[in-house]
């Protein structure tokens, strides 16, 4: 007798395979439940009474070390304002950007929806997959987290409101309540904090701009550095490309729009915390929104506490040093004192910003100096090569062992001293032996001690050390101690001499893992963080070790030398035991001194820069120096003013 189950009429496998009818009859089946489940739950989801409130949010407060209050932030901003003040060429430059179709469209992209959740799923990026319904139903509805469920609530929430509200209601919407960075919500605010104007008032091409904040403000404001500016440009052409293309702007308005739009940095529309608070502040809440669990936006909200390292009395002590040494230049008298920078900054041995000097302050210049990675270390960075040497010996010869050095180890200090290589002397592209050149010209012998030549900052001892030792190990004991990778330069002789452009910051992180003895401490500006009155927890902090404290021991030897008998003399402060280096380049656009005690280390930069142009300019003749040696005395004398007023704190 044949089986009847599941088909009747067939044997084997054959009966398990269901006929047409089975597939359709199920297929049906499926999808009627499926509608079934959509049509229960869109019944049952209704637009929420009360949105997230952009009314209620709180300041965030920023403390001491001392745990007393530095200051408050009320970073947010909205003011609601109608569709029709909006120009009709800022709308459509936001929709080219961020939804062409929403006028047409049932306030769902389906397409859009099973790429976001594909990503999802993979685990990639989920932006991308929203209509400006969807957008909308997120930002005031919904919390942030890429679920499933969330996304789903999302589109039925959408649906809803395309069936309760016109499209004009739903744009205005968006445009009243999407984040712009800054601090702004809504496109008003957002228009007075990178334009100083009204909304009312913006062009198509100002328009694209604000747009490409609604993916990210974090990445396109272009006065957070050079690769935002890129990515804002770029961002600004295609969509007014786009606008073209979908005919809401002439190819001949287009062709007027050749420049982009920069925003200001300061404008009334952006508040801001004034002087050296505003830089600290800033740093602080990088440091917050780094660790990924709170975004910018989030905490642009408020009603957080940070606890900050931030020593009230040295931050007071360093700008007055800073500013009572920049009594010397005078711009209007000589052109050399014009566009001089200076930045500095002060961490603790295990890695706590004490204090920073950004520049005039955060109103005046949103850029950092204290966190630039523009200028180079030049002789700043030879510990690290001395350090290299001393962990990892040398190999001067082909197929040689590596050999052994210690402070007292003879290398040639002569000026125009020949870059040598085991094959012999080491030739540049143009053909010509590389040299190592002297501050000043000066000879040193051709039998330096590697002490004595950190000492006196002899580049030709150096430039060879470096190559002996191997740049690939240099640039990873600079990692060790505290340098960023991105910051190193080329990997060719000059990395020796210091073509990399770490911060102050770091500066004084790498050279406070030698007052540890080899101990590195990654630099943090956060002690605790609550948001009212929970804490929330902050990431572990970062320990090493970098080197043995016997190499450390070393180098701070050398650099206790440098203080006492070398480049460094002019940092003496009595009754204090400092280390430090100074920083010379060879065309003399950097200047440097990096000093530190038994706890903390210093580091001061000085520099010309026009900041529209972002070109290092020579410092030849800066406060009337008639010097011919590359250099400045202003690093050395802010650091020992500094020292000295710290020093003598009860």
């Amino acid at each position: 007798m044949r089986p009847r189950y599941p088909r009747p009429g067939r044997d084997g496998y054959r009966r398990w395979i269901p006929s047409w009818r089975q597939i359709v009859g199920a297929f049906l089946i499926g999808t009627g439940l499926l509608t079934s489940v959509v049509a229960i739950a869109y019944w049952q989801t209704e637009i929420p009474e009360n949105p997230n409130s952009f009314a209620t949010q709180q300041n965030n407060i920023y403390y001491w070390a001392d745990g007393t209050e530095m200051s408050r932030t009320g970073w947010v901003s909205r003011q609601e304002m109608p569709l029709e003040k909006v120009p009709e060429d800022v709308r459509w430059a936001v929709l080219a950007a961020e939804n062409a179709g929403f006028y047409s469209d049932p306030g769902v992209s389906p397409t859009g929806m099973l790429r976001a959740l594909s990503r999802m799923v993979g685990g990639g990026e989920t932006q991308g997959g929203s209509t400006i319904t969807q957008q909308y139903v997120k930002n005031v509805y919904l919390s942030q987290e890429q679920t499933m469920s969330r996304k789903f609530t999302e589109m039925l929430l959408a649906v809803k409101m395309e069936n309760a509200y016109s499209k004009d209601e739903i744009l205005e919407a968006y445009l009243n309540t999407s984040w712009f960075g800054r601090g702004t919500y809504g496109i008003q605010r957002a228009s007075q904090a990178y334009y100083g104007k009204e909304v009312s008032q913006l062009n198509a091409s100002e328009g694209a701009f604000l747009a490409s904040l609604l993916k990210g403000a974090g990445l396109y404001d272009p006065t957070l550095g050079p690769e935002n500016r890129e990515r804002a440009v770029e961002r600004w052409r295609w969509t007014l490309d786009r606008m073209v293309e979908i005919g809401k702007l002439s190819p001949a308005e287009r062709a007027t729009y050749t420049t982009f739009p920069e925003p200001t940095e300061k404008t009334g529309g952006r508040t801001k915390v004034s002087g050296q608070q505003g830089y600290l502040v800033d740093l602080a809440k990088a440091s917050v929104t780094r660790t990924g669990k709170i975004s910018e936006k989030d905490f642009d909200l408020g009603g957080y506490q940070i606890y900050t390292t931030f020593d009230k009395t040295r931050t007071a002590a360093l700008e007055k040093s800073v500013l009572e040494s920049r009594k010397k230049l005078d711009p209007k008298k000589r052109t050399s004192d014009q566009y001089v920078r200076t930045g500095a900054a002060t961490v603790a041995t295990d890695g706590r910003i004490l204090a920073i000097y950004g520049g005039p302050g955060a109103l005046e210049q949103g850029f950092n100096e204290s966190n630039a990675v523009t200028v180079p270390a030049g002789s700043a960075f030879s510990p690290f090569v001395y350090a290299a040497a001393l962990t990892d010996g040398v190999v001067a010869q082909r197929d040689a062992p590596r050999r052994p050095v210690t402070p007292s180890t003879v290398y040639n200090g002569q000026h125009n001293a020949s870059l040598m290589t085991p094959e012999g002397p080491y030739w540049d592209r143009n053909g010509k032996v590389v040299k190592g050149k002297n501050d000043g010209g000066k000879n040193w012998g051709s039998h330096i001690t590697l002490r004595n030549a950190m000492v006196n900052s002899v580049n030709s001892t150096f430039l060879q050390l470096g190559m002996d030792v191997g740049l690939d190990r240099v640039s990873k004991h600079a990692q060790n101690a505290g340098l960023l990778p991105s910051s190193l330069g080329r990997q060719v002789p000059g990395f020796a001499l210091g073509n990399s452009t770490p911060s102050a910051i770091r500066m004084a992180t790498a050279y406070g893992t030698f007052a540890a003895h080899g101990i590195r401490s990654e630099p943090y500006s956060v002690l605790r963080l609550t948001r009212n009155g929970s804490t929330i927890d902050l990431p572990e902090r970062r320990t090493g070790r970098a080197f043995s404290p016997t190499v450390s021991d070393n180098v701070t030897d050398a650099l206790r030398g440098v203080v006492a008998e070398g480049t460094g003399r002019a940092a003496q402060v009595s009754g204090v035991q400092a280390a430090g280096k100074t920083g010379t380049t060879e065309d003399n656009k950097a200047a440097w001194f990096v000093g530190y005690t038994a706890k903390e280390a210093t580091a001061v930069v000085l520099y010309r820069m026009d900041l529209r142009k972002l070109e290092l300019l020579s410092l030849d003749g800066v406060a009337g120096s008639t010097s011919k040696a590359p250099g400045h005395a202003m690093p050395v004398d802010i650091w020992r003013d500094y020292t000295k007023t710290v020093a003598a704190r009860p």
